[in-house]
């Protein structure tokens, strides 16, 4: 496939797990452990997808999201939230932060491909 997708996760579990449902399935993968460092993980490796946790130190995912999509380099570039929080409020603002779509922990890597997928094209 040679898609790359950025991780941004505190979680060091949860990273890992992430990581390796993505390269098994064939993706290379970048990583971030907070929203600040995704920000620029974004800018600088541009990957083909980003994978964002909401609630992380210096700078949640809503605000990292909300940064990448107002940046021209950046804003192409599909978001998809990933994070344990899955009320109705939650995924509206993700919305209205620019995320193309949104994932609850746990996940199965079906549903994480059900996700992906669409947005890399390779549905």
């Amino acid at each position: 496939m040679g898609k790359t997708i950025l991780i941004v996760e505190d979680e060091p579990k949860n990273m890992t797990l992430t990581r390796d449902l993505l390269k098994i399935s064939g993706y290379e993968t970048v990583e971030a452990w907070d929203g600040a460092q995704g920000v620029e993980k974004a800018k600088s490796a541009h990957p083909n997808l980003i994978l964002m946790d909401i609630m992380m130190p210096k700078m949640d995912g809503y605000a990292a999201c909300s940064l990448i999509k107002a940046d021209q380099s950046t804003k192409n570039i599909p978001v998809v939230m990933l994070t344990a929080v899955g009320f109705d409020l939650n995924k509206r603002l993700a919305k209205q932060m620019g995320a193309d779509g949104y994932v609850t922990k746990p996940f199965s890597r079906q549903q994480l491909m059900d996700a992906i997928s669409p947005l890399l094209g390779t549905s």
